[in-house]
């Protein structure tokens, strides 16, 4: 039988080989019946290329996270240096998010992008799955915007944005 204390020694580890490796950043958003929600994550991933489908997951049901996990379609934008503002709004609760000085635009379904992100991906949302307290989103990509940025990297790594030169 494990202790509390390896229980604890197990879940410290854990996270802080997660916290340690670093991961890309991206902003995934939506249009919802009450407005735009967006949330930044770092758990971006490709799953498949036939069809295209990428996968990410959150922590929460509730807030940005609840509304995005409601939606049908959604916009993720792929982060680069530039963005490390836009990265930590959308990473804080009650920050300043979709504003001018950010610079949205959408395609032209409707699902929010940042205009000057490295990719945006359109997605339609099909399937989650509740893993422990987080549900893992899988979504079929449906549209690939590439941008012009020759802007270094932006990753996630020890609870803080980095670029990466």
């Amino acid at each position: 039988m494990q202790s509390l204390s390896d229980a604890v020694d197990a879940r410290i580890a854990f996270t802080t080989a997660f916290r340690l490796h670093p991961a890309g950043v991206a902003i995934v958003a939506a249009e919802t019946s009450e407005g735009l929600a967006g949330l930044t994550v770092s758990s971006l991933a490709s799953v498949s290329v036939d069809p295209f489908a990428v996968s990410f997951s959150v922590t929460s049901s509730r807030g940005s996270a609840g509304a995005v996990l409601g939606a049908d379609t959604i916009g993720i934008s792929l982060l680069d240096a530039r963005h490390v503002d836009v990265a930590d709004a959308f990473a804080r609760p009650g920050a300043p998010r979709f504003t001018t000085n950010q610079g949205w635009t959408s395609f032209e379904s409707g699902e929010p992008i940042l205009r000057d992100a490295h990719a945006a991906l359109c997605c339609v949302i099909v399937e989650t799955i509740a893993v422990g307290s987080s549900t893992l989103v899988v979504a079929e990509v449906l549209e690939t915007r590439l941008g012009s940025s020759t802007q270094p990297p932006m990753v996630y790594r020890d609870r803080a944005f980095h670029t990466l030169t």
